[in-house]
C-alpha cells in the first residue's frame, strides 16, 4: 500500500533488474534530470538486486564507485553517482549503463555469497538459499539514500514491494517486453520487441521463399503472450503458439501443411518462449533466484516434433529473443519511458512512496507495487483462435486491455 515519508527526499538510489529492454537508460536520465531540478542526489546501483546486496561497507564509500578508467572497481564497483552530464546522451544507447542481473536477495544461494557475507552460510548447506534483505537495508543506511527507484519486471518490483513491506520507500517503473506487469497495461520496450520482430520476420520472407522453409520464431514470452500475439498479427504470421491456449502438434502439422500451398511454399510459425505445445517441454538448469525454470528452446523442439510428422519439409528455428532487446528504443518507448520517470518523481516530491508508475486505460497513474502473490497479466483467451491457432482479428482487444478494476 502507498506511504508518505514526512521529511523531503534528498538522495535516491535506481537500479534496473532482469533483462534490458530498450528505454532503461532514457527513464535512467529522465529521473537524473528531474531530480536534479528538486535538488535530489541520484545515485546508480549497478547490476540491479546484486549491488545493493553484495557492496562491502567495509571498503567504505569512495573504494565501491565505478570508475572506467581503473579495472579494479569493474567488477565490485557497484555504486556510479549519476549527473546531468555523464546522462546527457545515455538515452541513445540500448541496455542500461547500471548494468542488470536476476538477483533476489531473499534468496540467495550460499554457495554464492561474497567473503564478506559468508557469515550468512554458517549451518547452511552449499546449495540452500538466505534471505539477505536485513544487508539491502543497512547498504541502503550506510549510503544515505533515503529511498529506492526500482525499474524491471514483475520478479525485480516483487522484491521491491518486499522491501517497501519492510520500511524503505520505494518507487517501481515497469519493464518488459513480455508486457505481462500487473497493474499497468504497458511496459516500457514491448512496443520496440514488436516493431523489431515486424520488421525481421518480414525480412526473412525471401530467404524462407528461396528455400521453401517453414520458419519458427521464438519470442519473448515466458508466461505471457502478448508480444507473439501482437507480432503474429501485425507480420500476417500463418500460425501462433501462446503460454495461455495449449496446442495439438498433430493438428499443427495438418494446418502447416495447408499454410504451404502458396507460390512459394512456404510458411511461418510465431510462438513465445513458454508456448503450450500441448506436451511436456523439457526445461534446461536449475531454477533462478525466482523460482522460473528455462524451456528448452520451444522452436527446435517444436522444429522436431514437426519433422517427425512431416517428411521433405525443411523447418528452421530462430530466436529473436536477444536481437529484439539489443539496440536503441523507439519512440514510443522513450516518451512512455520519460513519463513514468517524471510521474515517479512527481510522487517523490509529494512525500509518497511505495508506488509503481503505471499506463492504464489511456491515463498515466500509480498503482501498487506488485508483490510475488500477484500473478502477471495473461491474454485473454478470447484474442485467440483455439482452432486456427492463430490471432482472432474479429476479436482482439491487444495488449493495452484493462485488467485492473
Amino acid at each position: 500500500m502507498p506511504g508518505h515519508v514526512s521529511s523531503p527526499i534528498r538522495s535516491l538510489g535506481v537500479l534496473t533488474g532482469g533483462g534490458d529492454v530498450p528505454g532503461l537508460n532514457v527513464a535512467i536520465k529522465a529521473l537524473v534530470y528531474r531530480a536534479e531540478t528538486m535538488g535530489i542526489r541520484v545515485m546508480g546501483l549497478r547490476a540491479g538486486w546484486e549491488g545493493i546486496t553484495f557492496l562491502d561497507r567495509s571498503q567504505g564509500q569512495e573504494a565501491l564507485i565505478f570508475q572506467e578508467e581503473d579495472p579494479r572497481t569493474w567488477k565490485d564497483g557497484y555504486l556510479m553517482p549519476l549527473t546531468r552530464l555523464n546522462t546527457r546522451s545515455i538515452d541513445r544507447q540500448g541496455g542500461t549503463i547500471l548494468q542488470s542481473s536476476r538477483t533476489n536477495p531473499a534468496n540467495m544461494r550460499v554457495s554464492e555469497l561474497p567473503p564478506h557475507l559468508k557469515s550468512y552460510g554458517e549451518g547452511h548447506q552449499p546449495e540452500e538459499r538466505v534471505d539477505l534483505t536485513k544487508e539491502v537495508i543497512a547498504n541502503l543506511e550506510f549510503l544515505g539514500l533515503d529511498g529506492l527507484v526500482a525499474i524491471g519486471g514483475d520478479d525485480t518490483l516483487s522484491y521491491g514491494s518486499k522491501l517497501a513491506a519492510a520500511g524503505i520507500p520505494v518507487w517501481a517503473i515497469p519493464k518488459t517486453m513480455d508486457n505481462d506487469v500487473p497493474g499497468t497495461d504497458y511496459c516500457i520496450g514491448f512496443q520496440t520487441a514488436i516493431s523489431r520482430a515486424g520488421e525481421f520476420i518480414n525480412r526473412i520472407r525471401s530467404t524462407a521463399g528461396s528455400h521453401r522453409q517453414t520458419v519458427l520464431f521464438r519470442m519473448f514470452g515466458r508466461d505471457a503472450g502478448f508480444t507473439a500475439l501482437e507480432t503474429a498479427a501485425v507480420t500476417w504470421a500463418d500460425r501462433l503458439i501462446i503460454p495461455e491456449v495449449p496446442i495439438n502438434i498433430d493438428r499443427l502439422a495438418d494446418l502447416v501443411m495447408k499454410d504451404r500451398q502458396n507460390p512459394e511454399g512456404y510458411s511461418f510459425v510465431v510462438m513465445s518462449e513458454g508456448a503450450n505445445m500441448g506436451v511436456p517441454v523439457p526445461t534446461v538448469g536449475e531454477a533462478d533466484a525466482y523460482g522460473h525454470k528455462k524451456k528448452a528452446n520451444v522452436a527446435e523442439f517444436l522444429a522436431d516434433q514437426l519433422t517427425e510428422r512431416i517428411s521433405g519439409v525443411r523447418f528452421l528455428p530462430i530466436d529473436l529473443t536477444y536481437f529484439l532487446r539489443s539496440g536503441e528504443p523507439e519512440v514510443y518507448d522513450k516518451d512512455i519511458a520519460i513519463h513514468f520517470a517524471n510521474l515517479v518523481m512527481s510522487k517523490v516530491s509529494e512525500g509518497m512512496h511505495n508506488v509503481m508508475a503505471a499506463h492504464r486505460n489511456g491515463e498515466y497513474i500509480v498503482t501498487d507495487i506488485p508483490g510475488k502473490d500477484i500473478p502477471a497479466r495473461r491474454v485473454d483467451p478470447a484474442d485467440y483462435h483455439e482452432e486456427r491457432y492463430r490471432p482472432r482479428f474479429e476479436r482482439i482487444s491487444g495488449p493495452y486491455q484493462p485488467q485492473i478494476r
